[in-house]
């Protein structure tokens, strides 16, 4: 259950300094994380990989400037509550690590908003790092399966949406529909950019201009989005 999710204070990490230590120039700043288990082994476990990285910064509670990561053993009704208090109550960016998940439930989550899933098995120090600052920047992290499961889904939903009459509830612009589209196919920021003839700076203000238009959370929230709304 996880009615009480526990969190965790701890002193600040010493961080590196510049051209020293094996993760030395890999962050300008740290993200400040709060983490949240439904136990305290997840809780300490969780917490030991991530105290001596210097890219993170632990917090005890989780807000707008946040990463919110949780850990949970299943998808239950309590996560996803949890989940929903923490994105859209509480303005944080979340990482999702889970035991196990049923495609039913992979739309639940990105409709909470959350891009970032790293399944416990995997969730190394590395991996967890590399989640978290994709959900810094707003940015999707998915295991490849769960990728393409997602992307199955979607198509489905395309192919209901097609066959609903009258225009789409919210529009898009063509170039925000030409860069979730490449988004959807796994192209990041730059190959984007080269694609469409963009500077970066102008893919990352597509993306950024819609999702606060729209109240979206991230790339995978506004891919989600375009796909339901029958847009691609």
């Amino acid at each position: 259950m996880l009615d009480s999710p526990r969190t965790i204070t701890l002193p600040s990490a010493t961080t590196p300094s510049a051209g020293t230590g094996p993760h030395a120039g890999s962050t300008d700043r740290r993200v400040p994380v709060a983490v949240y288990a439904a136990d305290p082994i997840s809780l300490e476990g969780t917490v030991g990989q991530l105290r001596r990285r210097p890219e993170v910064e632990l917090r005890e509670e989780s807000g707008p400037d946040t990463v919110a990561l949780l850990v949970v053993d299943a998808l239950d009704d309590a996560a996803l509550t949890r989940l929903r208090r923490l994105v859209r109550g509480e303005g944080a960016r979340a990482v999702l690590v889970v035991g196990a998940m049923r495609e039913s439930e992979l739309l639940d989550v990105m409709e909470c908003g959350i891009g970032a899933i790293v399944r416990r098995r995997d969730a190394t120090a590395e991996r967890l790092v590399r989640a978290v600052l994709a959900a810094s920047r707003g940015d999707s992290d998915l295991p490849a399966d769960l990728l393409g499961r997602l992307i199955h889904q979607l198509g489905t939903l395309h192919r209901g949406a097609a066959g609903r009459t009258g225009p789409p509830a919210l529009g898009l612009t063509p170039r925000e529909v030409d860069v979730l589209r490449l988004v959807a196919e796994g192209f990041d920021t730059a190959e984007i950019a080269g694609k469409l003839a963009y500077s970066e700076r102008t893919v990352k203000n597509v993306v950024h201009g819609l999702t606060i238009r729209l109240h979206l959370r991230n790339r995978a929230h506004a891919v989600a989005f375009a796909f339901r709304e029958g847009y691609i």
